[in-house]
């Protein structure tokens, strides 16, 4: 007998505003007993149905809806239909060499990300629920996509929230350890085993081409650089590029990716961002173009304000360092730094830089990334360029 969940007077009108999350907190009471992980259907308070989602009772997240027509269950054909209806979605934008195909809550598959590098896939299974469809989930994508390999990255720290280990791996075929992608006219090598996330950042695309109009001619700093997604990008228009970046396998990585499209005016150091910021203030080095995009420095809410301090400390330094004229690109990618505390971090750092400071570009992640305008946790990267006059 499969799960009925009937939630708390009320709770239902998030969800039926669009948002697919039951809280644990939100639930009035449990009817039925089946496998922790299987497909519960969710009902208001008084009866009406709401939806069907994988259940997980070791999670404040107890169930993540998909499926709304009581008449629907979780077939073979359902999920193909919505694997299908990503990749269309991608298709018809233009992506066609690498692409973030399935976006969890955002193309109603919650939970799972699937990353098309070349003729690979890269997944990450980030629920119980949808860890026990993996394998069906893997059969679909190859009979429908026919990649040449699918690897698994639920390397993620989230999985522990549900109750589920780490784990890395090959599901279907071979897959190489490096897989050369074309990026905006340019060639970048994606690590799928080791690299981050699930090999690359596919979400700043169309940010790193943006970018490109802001370095001719320029000196640019690239830090935080990873392998040189913005370093690569500004290359072919810029005189010269610095990336740096902590992780010696990232500017190695960047070095590489360098020699691999021909670009001689990209060179690396392998420093503390913060350390480097600061020596180049002391130093009165300046550069025509600064990009900063960090980590995420708030993984969760208690952590908001030392990223707040974090944020404003690079964000100062790199207005100082920008010459007259020049332009800070600048980003964060925790959903925790909302849009208007990122943008009020900026208005204070341009106060205490001492610079004055135009905004001329605010974007968000790559249309394959698209986010649900009733959950404000699928809205996560934040892209401003200033210009320092």
């Amino acid at each position: 007998m499969e799960y009925s969940i009937y939630l708390k007077k009320n709770e239902e009108k998030r969800l039926r505003a669009g948002h697919s999350w039951v809280y644990a907190n939100e639930v009035a009471r449990i009817e039925g007993k089946d496998k922790n992980g299987s497909l519960a259907t969710v009902y208001t308070f008084d009866g009406k149905f709401v939806g069907k989602g994988y259940i997980n009772h070791l999670s404040k997240i107890l169930v993540r809806l998909f499926i709304f027509d009581e008449n629907e269950t979780d077939t073979d054909e359902l999920l193909s239909s919505r694997l299908l209806a990503a990749n269309k979605y991608r298709r018809r934008l233009g992506y066609d060499n690498c692409y973030r195909m399935v976006f969890a809550e955002a193309d109603n598959l919650p939970a799972l990300i699937v990353d098309k590098y070349d003729e690979y896939l890269v997944t990450q299974f980030l629920s119980l629920g949808m860890d026990k469809q993996k394998q069906r989930i893997v059969s679909l994508l190859a009979k429908l996509f026919a990649p040449k390999g699918i690897y698994e990255r639920s390397d993620v720290a989230v999985r522990a929230k549900e109750g589920l280990e780490e784990t890395t791996g090959t599901l279907y075929g071979e897959v190489p350890d490096e897989i050369v992608i074309t990026e905006n006219g340019i060639k970048m090598t994606v690590d799928p085993k080791h690299g981050q996330k699930t090999g690359y950042f596919l979400d700043q695309k169309e940010n790193r081409l943006t970018a490109r109009k802001y370095a001719k001619n320029a000196d640019v700093l690239d830090c935080f650089s990873n392998s040189g997604g913005f370093s690569m990008n500004v290359a072919p228009v810029a005189k010269s590029v610095l990336a740096v970046d902590i992780s010696r396998l990232a500017t190695e990585t960047v070095e590489k990716n360098a020699r691999l499209n021909g670009y001689t005016n990209v060179s690396t150091l392998t420093d503390d961002v913060f350390e480097v910021l600061r020596r180049f203030k002391q130093d009165g080095t300046k550069f025509d173009t600064v990009i900063l995009d960090p980590p995420a420095f708030c993984k969760s809410a208690d952590e908001v304000k030392d990223a707040y301090r974090g944020y404003k400390d690079i964000n100062i330094l790199g207005m100082k360092l920008v010459k007259s004229g020049g332009f800070l690109i600048t980003s964060s990618c925790s959903h925790y730094m909302t849009f208007p505390l990122f943008e009020k971090m900026l208005a204070d750092s341009a106060k205490e830089s001492g610079r004055r400071v135009r905004t001329v570009e605010v974007k968000s992640q790559a249309p394959d990334h698209p986010s649900l305008i009733t959950a404000d946790e699928t809205q996560y990267l934040k892209f401003f360029i200033l210009q320092v006059i």
